[in-house]
């Protein structure tokens, strides 16, 4: 598989400053820095990146800055959507005009459109512009899936070419990769290498803004035939993968507090998150410290 933008991904955060403002200065040093350790694509305004709260003229800015940066070294791919067809067409098109390389699309929330509504959406929004299209499941924000017949017949679509699996349903997502070319990149690190040895693309990581070499390191193991090696890397991230994803924060949260105790751009969540307590960073800190020496 020719991975379509890249093997590696950051779901980079969007830094902010102490007022909570737009920080395009930092998120340029920051997308730099992550391309300099092994990123081949950025990821912007996703969830990591507090889409959330961001208005569609900041996430422009933000594609705008971020591509006058990494120039060709990487893809830039803009998260995009909302529960409103009209609207997300609308930021497709503002993307593009932005210079973004590619889209990643959530699945309609609040509104629980069915499966038939469902593609329609995904439809209308891959023939607005001329990019490429990820398709974004992650039922447990959304609370809707992406079924895998219904992913099936999105794939007949010439710009639909990918998925970011936050499904948790390994055999689901067997299906559409055997029955279909789309790329599929695990959006949950724990997936990184199981899915990656069924043929994945890559990945799509939060925990990539504060250990891309270690995460990329996964898969360049797993590339030169060194199966147990790749297994071993990914084991030694498991810790950190767990204080940032699975230990009861956000991701935006924990990624945030260790960029900033590391010296690097992030700044505070948005309300309503909140920035993580000085024990969970100190934790954080640890955790990376012992996999970034190891």
């Amino acid at each position: 598989m020719n991975p379509p933008f890249g093997r590696a991904l950051c779901a980079m955060i969007t830094p902010f400053t102490e007022t909570l403002d737009l920080d395009t200065d930092g998120a340029q040093q920051l997308a730099m820095r992550l391309v300099d350790q092994g990123c081949d694509g950025l990821v912007l305004s996703g969830t990591t990146g507090e889409s959330a709260t961001l208005n569609d003229s900041e996430r422009s800015t933000l594609v705008r800055a971020v591509s006058e940066a990494v120039g060709e070294r990487a893809t830039v791919v803009a998260g995009i959507g909302s529960a409103d067809t009209a609207h997300t067409v609308e930021q497709a098109r503002t993307a593009e005009q932005a210079g973004a390389d590619g889209l990643l699309v959530v699945t309609p929330y609040y509104t629980r459109p069915p499966q038939d509504a469902v593609a329609a959406h995904f439809t209308d929004v891959a023939d607005a512009t001329g990019l490429p299209v990820l398709l974004y499941d992650i039922p447990r924000r959304t609370g809707t899936r992406i079924e895998p017949d219904t992913l099936l017949r999105l794939a007949e679509h010439p710009r639909i070419v990918g998925v970011k699996d936050c499904a948790y349903d390994l055999f689901g997502t067997q299906r559409v990769m055997a029955g279909s070319d789309l790329a599929y990149y695990p959006g949950c690190e724990e997936y990184i290498l199981p899915l990656y040895a069924l043929g994945g693309a890559g990945f799509i990581s939060t925990v990539a803004n504060a250990a891309p070499a270690r995460l990329r390191a996964v898969l360049d193991a797993f590339d030169a035939g060194d199966t147990a090696h790749a297994a071993l890397l990914q084991r030694r991230a498991l810790p950190l993968i767990h204080l940032m994803m699975s230990a009861g924060l956000p991701g935006t949260v924990t990624a945030k507090a260790l960029l900033d105790a590391l010296g690097l751009p992030a700044g505070p969540p948005r309300p309503p998150l909140r920035p993580a307590s000085p024990d969970r960073t100190h934790e954080l800190v640890a955790a990376h410290q012992q996999l970034t020496t190891a």
